[in-house]
């Protein structure tokens, strides 16, 4: 990050959205139609999702919410439509021009605002320079990624070495699933009350068991939404490591081992779920969360964590630490 200690003190929001209003119809091969304003509201398609279109797309609103909701700073990443998954290679132009609007609003944002930006995960030439660049960028800590794409996560293959391009230039990595549909999760909102949590438990298990975390022992790699289902099947991953020699034939530490070495935001929505997962995973690597602005954003954040035992000097510690940036100098 080029700017290390230029974001304020106080409890930081890894989890945040923003893109700008031109970029709206999303990279090549997207949803028909992409994002798009309808009196006001934002549509994906012709889907509501029900909240302001300046809410996304409005950086005064996203500042004026940012100190609405008690934050010292928000990190703002792409929201999961715009990642560069479908055609990737016909991206390129549009992650660049996503990346550099994104610098652009951090930089002018008196240190209300860091980033996380856009990679494509298929071509690891692709994604190391244009992570390169990002580590030019004032304000830009890191990326955002899919939890899944084609069938496959980071245990192998080009997503797994877009996470060792990451580590190796010091950039941290938040991953979000895509509510990608199946067939029986059509109706009640179902691929994203289940699907994004099935998603980002994939991921999960799947960096733990493969021996990603053998190989890259200093990724800073984030998971939303608390770590999905992981947090309840931490218990079954680990008796499956000793009782099976294929679970463990990737990984030479079992899976509760790494999983302290994991961060994790706190959109639960649940406090009970809150405490299992500050149980199963390590207090310094609790970030907090809200998935701002969409209608799924914990409300509250701050209040959430603080009414439920996790303190704020601790959330902005940790946050700090994921970011790789500094305490601001005192008298800022």
């Amino acid at each position: 990050m080029a700017a290390p200690g230029s974001v304020r003190a106080g409890v930081i929001d890894v989890h945040a959205h923003w893109l700008p209003r031109e970029l709206l119809a999303l990279p090549p091969g997207t949803v028909p139609g992409g994002m798009n304003d309808r009196d006001g509201q934002l549509f994906l398609g012709d889907h509501p999702l029900f909240l302001a279109t300046e809410a996304m797309t409005d950086i005064e609103a996203v500042l004026a919410d940012t100190l609405a909701a008690g934050l010292g700073a928000r990190v703002l990443s792409a929201p999961p439509f715009a990642f560069p998954v479908y055609g990737p290679s016909e991206a390129d132009e549009y992650i660049t021009a996503y990346n550099n609007r994104l610098a652009e609003a951090v930089s002018s944002s008196d240190g209300m605002l860091a980033g996380l930006g856009l990679t494509r995960v298929d071509d690891v030439d692709a994604a190391r320079r244009e992570m390169t660049r990002l580590t030019a960028m004032d304000g830009i800590a890191g990326v955002a990624v899919p939890a899944l794409v084609q069938g496959q996560s980071y245990g192998e293959g080009a997503m797994r070495e877009v996470l060792a391009t990451a580590c190796g230039l010091d950039l941290a990595v938040l991953v979000h699933p895509m509510q990608l549909p199946r067939p029986e999760w059509t109706d009640l909102y179902l691929t994203n009350l289940i699907g994004n949590p099935v998603e980002t438990t994939t991921a999960v298990a799947s960096l733990l068991l493969s021996g990603v975390l053998d190989e890259l022992p200093n990724l800073r790699i984030c998971f939303v939404h608390g770590g999905g289902c992981a947090p309840t099947l931490i218990g079954r991953w680990q008796h499956g490591w000793h009782a099976r020699a294929d679970v463990r034939q990737g990984s030479t530490h079992p899976p509760a081992e790494g999983f302290a070495k994991l961060y994790f935001d706190t959109v639960t929505h649940d406090p009970d779920v809150l405490g299992l997962l500050t149980a199963r995973a390590s207090r310094e690597r609790i970030l907090c969360g809200s998935d701002y602005p969409f209608d799924m954003a914990q409300p509250n954040p701050v209040r959430f964590l603080l009414d439920n035992g996790l303190d704020a000097a601790t959330l902005e510690t940790n946050a700090r630490q994921f970011l790789g940036i500094q305490l601001p100098s005192r008298g800022t």
